[in-house]
């Protein structure tokens, strides 16, 4: 089993906010999560922490598929249109620079061929927890 996958199937969280994996691939990774009311906020649009979660999720993916063990140290995203109730969202990762403890990864999260937000997530290496 992968790192990705083990990572994957430990985390909870995929479940709780309907997060499905689409592709995993060395140096990228492709989520899907749809919309749903309960995900709203009061402009009746998608709470930007949810629409954040899912492309940190994705940059998870991506980075830990090139440099196992892997987690966010900085990121940063840019909301550009906002996603409703209904609206399925497709998060696509690639890793954009990597050495041997560092990473930055670009994702793209769509609704069709509307673009909602840029996130870019810089990672570092961790050591492994103690037994």
């Amino acid at each position: 089993m992968s790192a990705v996958q083990q990572m994957l199937r430990a985390d909870q969280s995929l479940s709780l906010l309907g997060i499905n994996v689409v592709n995993e691939a060395s140096g990228s990774g492709v989520a899907t999560m749809l919309v749903t009311p309960e995900m709203t906020n009061g402009h009746e649009i998608c709470h930007g922490g949810l629409v954040f979660s899912l492309a940190d999720t994705v940059f998870a993916i991506a980075a830990n598929a090139v440099n196992a063990g892997t987690v966010t140290s900085e990121s940063s995203i840019s909301y550009l249109s906002p996603a409703r109730a209904g609206d399925l969202l497709v998060a696509d990762a690639n890793v954009t620079y990597e050495t041997d403890r560092r990473v930055i990864v670009d994702v793209t999260v769509r609704t069709g061929e509307i673009t909602v937000a840029l996130y870019r997530g810089s990672g570092r290496t961790i050591k492994p927890r103690s037994a």
